[in-house]
């Protein structure tokens, strides 16, 4: 069967289902909405859960960040991973047993102040819609090459989708639509890259083949790999030999690779939409079960994103290197170029410029002093071809000349990883907006059938403003979301931290931190990204040498976190200690015993 036909069956298969769930379990009460009526079983919501934490940025971005840069990058799968753990060992089952529905209520609650719980909206709100902008990008990204749209019109048909079955299922909606979407999204991701690892290993288990030998067959064909080398030192040779660092060389500036981990991790464990899954089982058990489902699940994409990074690159550099490096010839004929690049040429997220007018695509790091002179000897004028990070996953089985249908699975796992996460910020949005804004603050006494009506509202505005900023990313799908892991680190996780672990820190404290903690971080994002990411309005250069001590907009937030802490634990020790019942209520949040009968709402 043909490509496009075969795409058109595959993703439009993938989304009657989403919208068949939602019609079989929409929301009819706000428990349901909020919280999925609380009867979710462990196994389910970890599943769910998966998905909704593996966004775009996991499933889209996250191995072309690590196939152009190497092990520098591989923050982000230490940052992702361990905030997940910090999340299901720390936070997770206390604020289950605790027994709201929202982040913010907890943060009212327990610090006794609804300008806490505003406040905390606010930080909530900050984070979310950030994070949202990755998967509309991603979203983008996917429809305009396999639906054969433009970007803008890709995000526009994305936000219809997220828009249909969110607003209508709610929390329960989405629990099980995400459930589907994990099983869509986890078999495109992991089924290219069996196909890719035995091909150029002949392990088809991926992360084996990552540490495995390059085999004689797929070597034949290749001008500049030999078979029976490792990959992992193949592809440092071959990329080296273009100037490039070293794939698995250690990055340059550790303070910054830390600081950013941390801010992933920390960030993690304070995102919202994924905390409000915890809301969704009947006991604080049952919370614990489904993060330690939750991370199976996860570590199933986790483990194999590193050898799809490095297999892809090694692939595109086999496919432009054509011959010998340097001789006339060496170098892929423009007009010669495979199908796949022709196909993303359209999308413009891949380009070539013909820089010395030969017909042949030199692709190379032309940003480093010491291989320039070796290129210009070659009659090289700088690196041709231009590839946006995003669309290696989702290429890489173009690349690698598999099947049709595995091309097309991947396109509908691209959308489900991006379409499952959005949801559930989402929800976060219009849950933070409906019953804490609007019922804790606005209109106590609103009914039950106008607070969901309020909460569908929220969303569809929600909706539109993801949609609205989405056609503007600020970056890369992955670094866009590294932006809200920062934010969430900043203003969420230590006032969660302290709420559950400190009877000291009062309500001007937290107030005080998450303020200092989100401005900081939100101001200095926005000096090297534009205010507000509107394009061409940064203050400085995003460049090292313009960052402070060295530290990017994208590892900031642990900076902020510190702070936020720090401002909490001075103001509180300088005012008035909680009220005891406060103290008592944090005492009994901790303690394991009682633990089945969580607070209910």
């Amino acid at each position: 069967m043909e490509l496009q036909t075969l795409i058109y069956i595959v993703v439009g298969a993938t989304f009657a289902l989403y919208i068949g769930i939602a019609f079989w379990a929409r929301a009819a009460s706000t428990g349901e909405f909020y919280a999925a009526g609380r009867g979710v079983h462990p196994v389910t919501n970890g599943m769910a859960t998966a998905a909704d934490w593996m966004s775009a940025a996991s499933f889209i971005s996250m191995a072309g960040l690590i196939a152009f840069v190497g092990y520098a990058n591989s923050s982000f799968l230490m940052g992702w991973t361990g905030g997940y753990v910090l999340l299901a060992l720390l936070l997770a089952p206390y604020l289950r047993k605790f027994g709201k529905y929202t982040v913010p209520e907890f943060i009212g609650d327990r610090f006794y102040s609804q300008t806490a719980r505003m406040v905390a909206v606010l930080c909530l709100i900050v984070a979310s819609v950030t994070y949202v902008i990755g998967q509309m990008t991603g979203v983008g990204v996917t429809f305009s090459r396999f639906l054969q749209v433009d970007y803008n019109t890709g995000v526009f048909i994305g936000a219809a989708v997220v828009f249909f079955y969110a607003v209508l299922g709610g929390m329960k909606g989405i629990t099980y639509t995400q459930v589907a979407q994990y099983v869509v999204l986890i078999t495109a991701y992991t089924i290219p890259a069996v196909f890719i690892s035995m091909n150029m290993t002949g392990n088809p288990i991926p992360p084996l083949g990552l540490f495995s030998n390059i085999s004689e067959e797929y070597a034949a064909g290749v001008a500049v790999i030999e078979g029976g080398a490792p990959l992992l030192a193949t592809l440092d040779q071959v990329i080296q030999e273009l100037g490039f660092s070293a794939y698995t060389a250690h990055t340059p500036n550790t303070l910054n690779m830390v600081l950013f981990t941390m801010s992933l991790m920390i960030g993690t464990a304070g995102l919202p939409h994924v905390i409000i899954r915890f809301f969704t089982v009947p006991r604080v058990a049952d919370a614990r079960w489904s993060a330690g489902w939750a991370l199976v699940f996860i570590a199933l994409l986790y483990l194999t994103a590193p050898a799809v990074g490095a297999m892809a690159r090694l692939n595109i550099i086999a496919t432009v290197q054509t011959g010998e490096i340097g001789a006339e010839d060496g170098n892929l004929l423009y007009e010669e170029r495979p199908d796949w690049m022709r196909n993303w040429e359209v999308t413009g997220l891949l380009r070539f410029e013909d820089k010395n007018e030969d017909g042949r695509i030199q692709f190379y790091n032309d940003r480093n002093p010491a291989f320039v002179a070796q290129a210009e000897e070659w009659g090289w004028e700088g690196s041709e071809l231009t590839i946006n990070s995003d669309i290696l996953v989702l290429a890489n089985p173009e690349i690698a000349q598999l099947p049709n249908w595995v091309i097309a699975l991947v396109a509908a796992g691209g959308l489900a990883a991006a379409l499952s996460t959005a949801a559930g910020l989402l929800l976060a949005i219009s849950s933070a907006i409906s019953h804490d804004m609007i019922k804790g603050a606005i209109n106590p006494r609103i009914s039950e059938r106008g607070e969901l009506l309020a909460a569908r509202i929220a969303m569809a505005g929600a909706i539109a403003l993801a949609t609205y900023l989405g056609l503007n990313p600020p970056g890369f799908a992955a670094q866009t979301v590294a932006l809200a892991f920062g934010i969430a680190a900043a203003s969420i996780f230590p006032a969660l931290m302290m709420g559950i672990f400190s009877k000291r820190v009062n309500d001007k404290g937290a107030i005080a931190g998450m303020l200092v903690g989100l401005v900081f971080t939100v101001i200095y994002i926005f000096l090297y990204l534009g205010w507000f990411f509107i394009p061409g309005t940064n203050v400085f250069p995003n460049t090292v040498e313009y960052h402070l001590f060295g530290i990017s907009p994208l590892s900031i937030g642990t900076v902020g976190a510190l702070l936020n802490f720090g401002v909490a634990y001075l103001v509180s020790n300088a005012t008035e200690a909680p009220p005891k019942e406060i103290q008592e209520l944090v005492e009994s949040v901790r303690i394991p015993r009682g633990a089945s009968t969580a607070v209910d709402h």
